[in-house]
């Protein structure tokens, strides 16, 4: 241990990192003590008392605030800092390593440079934590071992509700491979935000496995654990063949069994609806890593925390969450409205106080930007962090180090006149290319604007991808293909399916009677009607699982409105996305045969019946 990090060290400390026989982690840390130079150095063991030091320290240093409920603090981010910023993230590159025309990236010895000055002195008056973590289990076929390096308490404080401690692996194991992350929130205002939001940087170097994150506090910028680590995982999945994927894992239950899903959804499509419904089970709400062995496919989670987005969380429609959220305990709320010790949200349903503070500073009801915009009085992205097991449903099987045997995968999208709610692929080659393949978010109006722009998303993962398209899709196929003996069944689902009046076709509930739809396909009962774009249920299966799950009736209208195939509006999405596909290099093949396949399915079939086809049309095609 050189001179220089000795310095920073107290007593404790000093003994603590002398525990850690690994050269390459000391090396790591004392370069960047020596770049940063931070006044001083805590080095965070597994212990409580270590814990407690950080949470203390988020509240002393002004990073949180203590609330009423006993455990409870509210952080508040920069006013520019409320989300993933997705311009100033980008991938470092070597000359000749092409990542293709969707993903974001820049020169790596530019990138370098850059960070590297922006990192010189930063740390400058403040403390810097060293935090031994493990995505996955600790001691697992999952883990992957990572060092994060941080100023800021309050992102000590989310990794520990996060993700689960490994400081003892670190002591027990001299050579170790691990993943690496340095954040500094920078220069802070008096209300301890970034002050420097203008020179945010989050550059990820896949040649030395380490993510870099400066001027920013936001934690999907700043916990390099969560989507940092993703694009590091999703590069040493493609080397080693297995999959890293942003996937909820939830258990449903059948008659005397459990199921395993995983799901895939972007952003406002039911991802988190999904994995909390009632009567389910879930073990992550975000990530998952999937292995082979045995001959089947097991997942485990990487996080054992959720970070989730608080707006419109209630007590009626979302009564787990609420309950964990209402109930002493760690948790942090972020970018709420703070009021007399207590926090509320837009859609929280209580009543909203008319004052307070909130993501802007001091916030009355009316106050406006400098647009001229009413502010809300919490952000609409701003969030909650838990541990899962605070959750009712949490699954017994969450901390299985040797993960959960996976049934079944569900793709979800938005769009208002496509997919039906809920359909089967008839394999995972079909199931990869056209359904999780051809994945789209439809914008709306509240979130991003202009109503109706589909946004293509490859399996909802588009924004973390670090390997070009063309590969990602490569590996996925090739990780069905060999030493596997019960292949998952691939699902499509949509809430969002509209009529001509544009309402809704479906309830918010209805995902309850999809999911156990799927749960039986996956034990192959049920009986289904093959269409052009895969299996769909037969009407009798569904009227019985409505009354059975919600108790309500379930006409054969309900059927034809929900699952008559939208002939003309799906080819219009296979044409979408292969013109995608055309503009990117090394595309396999058989991606463009199996969406030119089911095209010509669909022609076929609108040829003969018309724009919108029914399911018994379909059904006497199939006789």
């Amino acid at each position: 241990m050189d001179n220089n990090l000795k310095a920073k060290l107290n007593e404790k400390n000093y003994e603590k990192l002398s525990n850690v026989k690994n050269k390459k982690v000391l090396d790591f840390i004392s370069y960047f003590v020596s770049l940063c130079n931070p006044d001083s150095v805590f080095v965070r063991s597994d212990s409580e008392e270590d814990i407690e030091y950080i949470r203390n320290k988020a509240i002393e240093y002004g990073e949180e605030i203590k609330l009423k409920k006993d455990g409870h603090t509210v952080h508040f981010d920069g006013y520019y800092d409320q989300g993933r910023d997705k311009g100033n993230t980008k991938l470092l590159v070597t000359k000749g390593m092409e990542l293709g025309s969707l993903l974001n990236y820049t020169d790596r010895e530019k990138g370098y440079e850059e960070i590297m000055q922006l990192l010189k002195n930063i740390m400058v008056g403040k403390e810097m934590y060293v935090l031994f973590l493990c995505l996955c289990p600790v001691n697992s076929p999952f883990s992957i071992y990572s060092i994060q390096l941080t100023d800021s308490a309050y992102v000590a404080h989310s990794e520990d509700i996060l993700y689960r401690p490994a400081y003892s692996v670190f002591t027990e194991k001299e050579d170790i491979d691990f993943f690496k992350y340095v954040h500094s929130a920078g220069e802070l205002t008096e209300d301890k935000t970034s002050k420097n939001f203008d020179k945010k940087r989050i550059y990820v170097d896949f040649l030395e496995d380490t993510v870099y994150s400066v001027n920013t506090q936001y934690a999907g910028n700043t916990v390099g654990l969560k989507k940092l680590a993703l694009r590091l995982a999703i590069r040493k999945a493609y080397k080693e063949k297995w999959l890293a994927e942003h996937m909820f894992i939830m258990g449903v239950k059948g008659k005397g069994r459990k199921s395993y899903f995983l799901g895939a959804f972007p952003s406002m499509c039911g991802k988190t609806s999904t994995c909390m419904v009632k009567g389910e089970t879930i073990i992550g709400d975000d990530i998952a890593y999937l292995k082979k062995r045995n001959g089947n496919v097991y997942a485990a989670n990487v996080e054992r925390g959720i970070f989730g987005i608080i707006q419109d969380v209630n007590e009626k429609d979302d009564p787990l969450i609420w309950k964990s959220l209402m109930t002493p305990g760690e948790v942090i709320f972020s970018n709420v409205l703070l009021s007399n010790g207590n926090v509320f949200w837009n859609g929280c349903g209580l009543e909203i106080p008319d004052e307070g503070i909130n993501f802007s500073g001091k916030w009355w009801k009316g106050k406006k930007d400098e647009e001229g915009e009413e502010i809300p009085p919490s952000h609409p992205n701003a969030r909650y962090t838990i541990r899962l097991n605070s959750l009712e449903n949490f699954d017994p099987e969450g901390e299985n180090k040797e993960g959960v045997e996976v049934s079944g995968i569900i793709f979800g999208g938005r769009d208002s006149d496509t997919w039906p709610p809920v359909f089967e692929s008839f394999d995972w080659q079909h199931g990869v290319i056209t359904i999780g393949g051809t994945l789209e978010s439809e914008t709306t109006a509240a979130t991003l604007g202009k109503s109706g722009v589909r946004v293509f998303n490859i399996m909802a993962n588009m924004d973390f991808i670090s390997i070009p398209i063309g590969k990602y899709l490569e590996n996925y196929l090739e990780f069905g293909k060999k030493d596997i003996v019960k292949i998952p069944k691939i699902f499509g689902v949509n809430y969002f399916l509209k009529d001509e009046n544009g309402n809704f076709l479906t309830d918010k509930q209805a995902k309850r009677v999809w999911l156990k739809w799927m749960e039986l396909r996956v034990h192959n009962e049920g009986k289904i009607i093959k269409t052009p774009i895969g299996y769909i249920p037969e009407y009798n299966d569904l009227k019985f699982l409505f009354k059975d799950v919600l108790s309500q009736e379930y006409t054969e209208n309900d059927y034809l409105a929900q699952f008559s195939l939208r002939v003309s509006n799906n080819i219009s999405k296979i044409d979408r996305v292969i013109e995608i596909y055309k503009g990117l290099k090394d595309i396999p093949e058989i991606v463009f045969d199996v969406l030119e396949n089911q095209k010509e399915q669909l022609i076929d079939l609108k040829n003969k019946y018309g724009d919108v086809v029914s399911p018994y049309h379909i059904r006497e095609e199939n006789i």
